[in-house]
């Protein structure tokens, strides 16, 4: 057993003990300087294992001032300062067997939080949280350090340990704030690029394994797990012109056209080990690409901090954390304000739905279900094997919205996409009988998750001008995109998974069948502006077996072609915002696998630039064609010519705006062309082709009608005038009526 002489540290054998065990409540009331029994007299205490000698130095002249007495063979040092001087700033000589050092003593350091901070964030409303939570770089008291700040109320004893203290847990026990739960430490001299995390004792005294902090700004790249000290607001951005036009460019009556993209797998750099390509290397190689495109927007699948490659980014872990995969904190703003640069939003797949249950992260983080539901039945999701928020919790529900204000403001994200919203609307999502609990109504909806995603929804907008968030909801759930004042979710847009299915479910089909299959292209329309939807083909239709894009189309080469380039005007002139992955502009034959790049070299075949140049030609349409997005989202934008001609297989629509120059939209499902077709306009006068699908310069067989059609007073389809034409096989063809 170690000897002690407790008597210069005034303290207890039992409580010299619990500090060198750690295993103190409260280590602050006896380390560093206290009043002494003595009145008028102090006490220094330092806890320091290893050390050989201590002394205390007068940190203005840097005399000695005592030498501390070795009070526990541990390295627990203690001594009177005497009556003649009073508090006083000091450090601490320590002799090593390695050497010399000098140091401040942190717990010689008053708190830095702000009890009001702690308060909005236990009642859930600290919209800044990021400020004070996780690790900052300060000067405290005139001394440059780092202070760490972590939520874990239920831990009896929480320090901070990194390669700044050996990772012992002993050496840096943090302070605890009653009633918040909170634990707090300044330590001086740790600055940038320091390795950390927190070592736990639960609640019945259990070590815990190290975990990673939950607000770390930036984290090592798997499969290492240690947060790591940065300094935020070092990087000056350039996006001043963006920032100001941007509210009038993410509205629901702009343009608004959307390139998904996994930035590990765009492409890659096969001549350096097929490495990923960085941040800035995406700045310099995708940017351009999306503007030569002509969409408008990127979309990140998440780039919030993951440990498993294979989740793509949808089991996060550092949820303040860009990953590192492609560079420091830093090269993602530098790559996110190139973006705005060029004219290009950038939107991010953020996950509050769901976070893995990898040791280090917030599973059990206190040894108590903090972050997620005790109860599996509610805090197990057992589609992905991963821990599920406790909506309920209004810590839980400060650190998810801190967090998406945090992106919005810090990396200046334009749009957040919310993942796998059903799951959390629901209390039986993937569950059978028995398996869930009913809300407090009996009900199945999870009514704690519903509010988060209204103040989530209240507070982005409320704080960001000129922001988009989007869901990703599978379901009927009603008003997801309506404001939460109405009843609504409080979404700016939502993703139409049904039209995604029924349309891709219709393309599939053998020509020759599709006419049993009509409304599967037409159903969209009964409910396309019940909300401000986008047409996603994204990721999820494309991995897991389902194949590419192009694989699903049916007939030899040259149809399968056909086929997805008319699929693609079908869209791109369809009611809604637009979203593709990366790969299906060009029609990338093989499914996607994250592990490697796209198939550039594809685009040396003349079919699948072909597709390339039919999804650019799209997109600037769209973007330079008022009536095929003003109204994307109202349905005094849009008529039916004729949606039940089922045995032609062919769709024809109006688009329009606020002008009098509608569009006309014809599509033939069919691989035969319609000779003499005719069709209802709305008005006489001469309807210029805008666009042809089978053009032969995106590898169709060039039918078409010489440029356009003059309408004839003739009637059909319910309309005085009409047009007569020759429509193409297997393609859609954009028409305009000109001005007077």
């Amino acid at each position: 057993m170690s000897s002690m002489n407790n008597a210069p540290a005034q303290l207890s054998v039992e409580q010299i003990n619990a500090i060198v065990n750690a295993e103190c409540d409260d280590v602050f009331a006896f380390l560093g300087m206290h009043a002494a029994e003595k009145k008028g007299s102090f006490v220094v205490r330092a806890f320091l294992p290893g050390a050989k000698s201590v002394e205390v130095l007068d940190s203005e002249t840097g005399e000695t001032v005592k030498s501390l007495e070795c009070c526990h063979t541990d390295g627990f040092f203690a001594a009177s300062m005497g009556k003649k001087r009073g508090r006083f700033g000091y450090q601490l000589k320590v002799q090593y067997e390695s050497g010399e050092v000098v140091m401040e003593d942190p717990y010689r350091f008053s708190s830095l939080l702000d009890e009001t901070d702690r308060y909005l964030f236990c009642e859930g409303t600290n919209e800044q949280a990021y400020d004070w939570l996780g690790s900052h770089i300060r000067k405290h008291e005139g001394v440059e350090g780092t202070s760490f700040v972590v939520w874990a109320p239920s831990a009896q004893r929480v320090s901070v340990v990194g390669d700044f203290n050996s990772w012992d847990g002993r050496r840096h026990v943090m302070r605890k704030h009653l009633g918040s739960g909170i634990w707090e430490i300044f330590l001086p001299d740790v600055g940038v690029g320091a390795h950390y995390k927190f070592e736990i004792r639960g609640p019945q005294g259990e070590l815990l394994p190290l975990k990673a902090d939950p607000y770390a700004f930036a984290m090592q790249g798997a499969p290492e797990t240690a947060s790591l000290v940065v300094r935020q607001d070092t990087y000056t951005w350039q996006d001043n012109a963006w920032m100001e036009q941007r509210k009038s460019r993410q509205q629901r009556d702009k343009p608004i056209s959307v390139y998904e993209v996994h930035l590990g797998s765009w492409r890659r750099k096969t001549e350096e080990g097929d490495r990923y390509l960085s941040y800035r290397e995406l700045a310099d190689e995708l940017i351009p690409y999306v503007k030569e495109m002509g969409f408008t927007h990127i979309e990140t699948m998440p780039i919030t901090e993951y440990p498993f490659d294979g989740s793509w980014g949808y089991q996060p872990v550092g949820m303040f954390a860009p990953t590192s995969r492609f560079g420091p904190p830093d090269d993602c703003r530098y790559f996110i304000d190139r973006c705005h640069q060029e004219g290009i939003g950038v939107i991010m797949d953020w996950v509050p739905g769901h976070f893995p249950y990898d040791e280090h992260g917030l599973g059990r983080f206190d040894g108590t279900g903090l972050y997620e539901h005790e109860d599996p039945r509610q805090g197990f999701h057992p589609d992905w094997n991963t821990f599920i928020y406790n909506y309920g919790r209004k810590e839980v529900q400060n650190y998810l919205v801190t967090n998406a204000l945090f992106w919005l403001d810090k990396y200046h994200i334009d749009g957040l996409r919310v993942d796998a919203v059903a799951s959390m609307l629901y209390l039986d999502y993937s569950r059978e009988e028995g398996e869930w609990i009913p809300n407090v109504h009996g009900g199945r909806e999870n009514l704690e998750a519903v509010e988060f995603l209204k103040d989530f929804n209240t507070r982005s907008y409320g704080r960001y001008e000129g922001i988009m968030t989007l869901a990703e909801e599978s379901t009927s759930w009603p008003g997801v995109s309506q404001p939460t004042e109405s009843g609504g979710l409080g979404f700016g847009f939502k993703w139409n998974m049904g039209w995604m299915n029924d349309t891709l479910s219709y393309m599939s089909n053998d020509p020759i069948h599709r006419r049993y299959h009509h409304n599967e292209m037409t159903f969209g329309m009964v409910y396309a502006f019940s909300e401000n939807f986008v047409l996603p083909i994204s990721h999820d239709e494309v991995v897991h077996g389902k194949g590419s894009i192009l694989s699903k189309m049916p007939g030899d080469n040259w149809q399968q072609f056909a086929n997805l380039r008319a699929y693609y005007g079908f869209m791109w002139a369809h009611p809604g915002k637009k979203l593709l992955f990366q790969g299906c502009e060009f029609g990338q034959r093989k499914e996607w696998n994250h592990d490697t790049g796209l198939d550039w070299h594809l685009l040396d075949d003349s079919m699948h630039a072909g597709v390339k140049s039919l999804v650019r030609d799209l997109n600037h349409l769209y973007c330079s064609t008022p009536e095929l997005y003003q109204l994307d989202c109202d349905g005094a934008g849009f008529e039916w010519i004729v949606s039940d001609a089922a045995d032609d297989s062919v769709f024809a629509f109006i688009r329009k705006g606020d002008s009098n120059t509608p569009v006309m939209v014809v599509v033939n499902m069919t691989p035969v062309p319609h000779e003499a077709y005719r069709l209802g306009v709305p008005s006489l006068g001469y309807y210029s082709e805008l666009l042809n699908t089978d053009s032969a310069v995106y590898g169709g067989s060039d039918v078409g009608n010489a440029g356009g059609a003059w309408a004839e007073a003739v009637p059909s389809h319910g309309r005085e005038n009409s047009v007569c034409l020759r429509l193409p096989p297997l393609a859609a063809v954009i028409f305009q009526l000109e001005a007077g």
